[in-house]
């Protein structure tokens, strides 16, 4: 995409890059985890997959160190796109806080309709608490209970097409661990997500709708086998609500390949089928990620 002044995805690489390069003292922190154990960050801003949160934990840190994520994505369908950015912070490898700025461009739906804005904003500030269990060394999988709470900045259109609210809070329970030798002599990582929602395509058309307007408990999974230290390919599935009677939401699938050259930079590139959205059909495109651990 070629844009006349710097995007925000362009400050938010940046921003990552600089980060990896400028503190070495805190990446070192989180030495004693294995490359790759911390995944990447998911659009809404927390450790785990590209649309699917993870149990486990951002950065590389272990008991009694500390460490986190900058992250950049964009993903493009043709009909939209979705640019998000932000940060997050991990103590102990317990304690995750996390933040997320998105913009939601509406490019075909604002020309059929003309709507008098090409874009939404919004915001997730989320928090997850590792539970028990290592990804790793426990038979038992890592276990993390995480929320998070959403804003839509631009409510005027998501209202009028029957979007109860402006702002929400999604809670999740994720559980996740990896089989060493698991396919083939592969590692394979499994995750399973359960989440509590009200959000209208993940909180980017508002909360509840006229169809319903009530929680929602939703499956999301991840598959992941790891080639070799560096590299890994996989699948996820997130199952979404149907609030909005204007239009029907579909559940969202993705197929990814993710690379780790070290513990400072991961990149995760997949082909992401987000159904229908807002009445335009096979909603299907690229999704690329940057992220920089410290």
């Amino acid at each position: 995409m070629i844009v006349s002044r710097p995007s925000p995805c362009g400050h938010a690489v940046a921003l990552a890059a600089a980060l990896a390069l400028v503190l070495p003292g805190v990446a070192s922190a989180g030495d004693g985890r294995l490359l790759a154990t911390g995944g990447a960050t998911q659009f809404e801003g927390s450790a785990g997959g590209g649309i699917v949160p993870w149990a486990v934990l951002s950065g590389y840190g272990t008991d009694g160190q500390h460490g986190g994520t900058a992250f950049a994505t964009r993903v493009d369908t043709g009909d939209y796109a979705l640019t998000s950015y932000g940060a997050a912070y991990a103590w102990d490898n317990r304690l995750e806080l996390s933040y997320a700025r998105q913009r939601f461009e509406l490019g075909e739906l604002q020309r059929r309709l003309s709507l008098p804005t090409g874009r939404f904003d919004a915001e997730v500030v989320g928090a997850k608490l590792r539970l028990g269990g290592d990804l790793v060394y426990t038979t038992m999988p890592q276990v993390s209970l995480g929320v998070q709470y959403k804003r839509q900045l631009d409510f005027a259109i998501p209202q009028a097409v029957g979007a109860r609210d402006d702002h929400g809070v999604d809670v999740y329970l994720s559980a996740s661990k990896l089989f060493l030798a698991g396919v083939a002599d592969r590692n394979l990582l499994l995750n399973a997500t359960l989440r509590s929602t009200r959000a209208n395509q993940a909180g980017l058309l508002g909360f509840g709708g006229d169809r319903k307007s009530g929680r929602s408990l939703v499956l999301e999974t991840s598959a992941a086998v790891l080639l070799d230290p560096h590299w890994a390919v996989g699948l996820e599935y997130r199952q979404k609500p149907d609030n909005l009677g204007f239009a029907r939401e579909d559940d969202w699938r993705d197929a990814f390949v993710a690379w780790f050259p070290n513990k400072r930079i991961a990149v995760v590139a997949a082909y992401a089928d987000l159904g229908s959205i807002a009445t335009l059909d096979r909603q299907r495109g690229a999704y690329l990620s940057l992220q920089a651990s410290f």
